[in-house]
């Protein structure tokens, strides 16, 4: 493959056109609520984001009603809701409801990547054109509508190839990660839940470390504006696809600081609203929002212990959390959750061995980081022509 840049020359070959040009767009339309079921009868069905997996489709419904249905290797795409924009790649047939479109190159497979590029290049004017007073939607006229510019084909399979060469890099060191994150929870799952021993002192958890709310500056929107210091909501850690949360959608201006709770690196930090129950390492300096819970001060036990007690018992907080409108989970219960404390040599041994595995996935974490930057670097050169390849 050959990249060279300044590619004035031969640019008289691409041409203004369409997305719809390209590609086949697919709508996605939900099937009765009746023909679906968690059983595994019929196809899988995606409705949404929700059901993205790193890489691949994680479905929790299936159908025996196929309406709209996606073909292996196309491009995923939400179209309405919080998560508009969100892509995946279909790694089988699925069933999609009206929150997806599939859409596909129509020469095949070798240049998917470049019309997953068109689209990420082009995301901010879709989004911008979208419509909906709440969340935004993209219909399939604004898909089929975008204004691109073309190059010829055998220039498209080549940009297809450069981007999913750096794709494949990330999703190596994202399944790297998936298995590092396994392994250090079997670890625990066996040393701590399976061969528990009886004989360990049973203490509370809220004695053996400190749990403290986050707290959000009112009226937060006075704050987020200018800000500086990263502020960490619900939304980053769910975006997140692996146990750290290393950059935020937001910011607080330093005013802000004082009317929330800071957190530094190597902090543990649990979901407390909405989606609850889920832990993460902060690798920045920056503000949790009050939907956060800030664990310090081990006693007895680490925060790797603790990290991986919060996963083990994850469905079950799940269940105690309340509210109407949401789910919080009550503070004082957490802090009154039973843990059998085990010997400090055991707690040792364990944070030595996944130590070496937090560390790893940390290290994928900054060199997946590296690589998003230069896609992100590449994409408008490569769209506007500034950077020519071939293959």
């Amino acid at each position: 493959m050959m990249i060279s840049e300044k590619g004035e020359a031969g640019m008289s070959e691409w041409k203004d056109g369409t997305l719809s040009e390209i590609a086949e767009i697919i709508m996605g339309q939900s099937p009765r609520g009746e023909s679906c079921n968690q059983i595994g009868k019929g196809k899988p069905l995606l409705n949404g984001p929700t059901e993205f997996g790193v890489r691949n489709p994680i479905p929790v419904q299936f159908t025996d009603e196929p309406t709209k249905v996606s073909k292996k290797d196309d491009i995923l795409f939400c179209v309405r809701g919080s998560t508009t924009g969100r892509m995946n790649w279909a790694d089988q047939e699925y069933v999609i409801g009206r929150g997806l479109a599939a859409i596909r190159h129509r020469h095949g497979k070798d240049y998917q990547y470049f019309v997953k590029g068109i689209i990420d290049f082009n995301l901010p004017i879709l989004l911008a054109s979208s419509t909906g007073s709440t969340f935004p939607n993209v219909s399939r006229e604004q898909l089929e509508n975008l204004d691109i510019l073309l190059p010829p084909l055998p220039e498209q399979r080549a940009i297809a190839s450069v981007l999913s060469s750096l794709d494949d890099k990330i999703d190596l060191l994202h399944r790297q990660n998936k298995t590092f994150e396994a392994m250090a929870e079997t670890l625990f799952r066996q040393w701590f839940v399976e061969e528990v021993n009886e004989d360990w002192e049973e203490r509370r958890l809220g004695n053996l470390c400190t749990i403290t709310r986050g707290a959000s500056p009112r009226p937060i929107i006075k704050y987020v504006i200018n800000g500086t210091v990263p502020w960490i909501k619900i939304a980053d850690g769910s975006k997140s696809n692996s146990f750290f949360i290393d950059n935020t959608n937001e910011f607080i201006i330093e005013e802000g600081v004082s009317k929330s709770v800071k957190v530094f690196p190597g902090d543990l930090i649990l979901s407390n609203s909405a989606t609850c129950g889920f832990p993460y390492f902060v690798e920045l300096e920056g503000c949790i929002h009050d939907g956060w819970l800030l664990f310090r001060d081990f006693k007895g036990i680490s925060k790797y212990f603790v990290f991986f007690f919060l996963k083990q018992i994850f469905y079950e907080l799940n269940s105690i959390a309340d509210g109407s409108v949401q789910n919080n989970l009550n503070t004082g219960i957490l802090k009154e959750y039973p843990v059998k404390v085990p010997p400090a040599s055991f707690v040792d041994n364990f944070d030595n061995q996944v130590g070496l595995l937090v560390n790893e996935i940390k290290n994928n974490i900054f060199q997946i980081r590296t690589l998003e930057r230069l896609r992100d670097t590449l994409l408008p050169k490569l769209f506007s022509g500034e950077v020519r390849v071939s293959l």
